[in-house]
């Protein structure tokens, strides 16, 4: 979709750390909803951003982290793109990581705002990968004990802060314990399972995409 007569300019930006084992293929299969999305007909051919002076998608032999910084025109069915792609990134990835992805109303000027009776349709997005559900919760716990440090270190000394970030922790120790109690249920009786499923039932998969 050009990026001129699309709804959106839809900018894809995150880290991913990879595991040492995965090869282009797998990596070029993952991101295979992005690339497709953009007219492309493999990654190499997709990497590039429509905007000359960002860096598209790299891949780092050496420290094994996905780089995105990448824009496509797009609409609204590209959200689905992304959650195929954070769904197999998880396959790969070695730890937990963030990606933040920011829809542009290309047909909102910011020069013709004021005295605009529409309103802007810009949205923002954050999405959360990783190998285990625990994985990603530690990414957004420490996301967010940095974003309300940061806010309350207006008002208040760091020092002062570590029963916030107690009671943050709390929270997201209650959501895992929440989650694990979940996957027990329709889970059969330890040993029962079928051959080669680790006991686990058919109810008893593991969320795979969490944001």
């Amino acid at each position: 979709m050009s990026l001129y007569n699309a709804p959106f300019e839809i900018h894809v930006h995150g880290d991913v750390p990879l595991r040492a084992d995965v090869e282009l293929t797998q990596l070029q299969e993952a991101l295979k909803p992005l690339w497709s999305y953009a007219g492309a007909r493999s990654l190499a051919d997709g990497a590039a951003s429509s905007y000359d002076d960002e860096p598209g998608i790299r891949y780092d032999n050496k420290t094994h982290v996905l780089h995105m910084c990448w824009t496509v025109g797009g609409d609204e069915d590209f959200r689905q793109s992304l959650d195929d792609m954070c769904m197999a990134l998880n396959e790969l990835a070695e730890r937990g990581a963030f990606i933040e992805v920011t829809f542009y109303d290309t047909a909102f000027d910011d020069d013709e705002e004021e005295g605009r009776e529409d309103e802007s349709r810009d949205d923002f997005v954050m999405l959360f990968v990783g190998p285990t559900p625990a994985a990603i919760m530690q990414v957004q716990r420490d996301l967010l004990i940095q974003d309300v440090v940061n806010l309350m270190e207006r008002h208040f000394d760091g020092s002062e802060l570590g029963g916030v970030v107690q009671e943050i922790d709390k929270l997201f120790e209650d959501r895992f314990d929440a989650l694990v109690e979940s996957l027990q249920v329709g889970r059969p009786p330890r040993g029962t399972g079928n051959p080669g499923s680790g006991g686990r039932g058919n109810n008893g998969r593991k969320p795979r995409h969490l944001h």
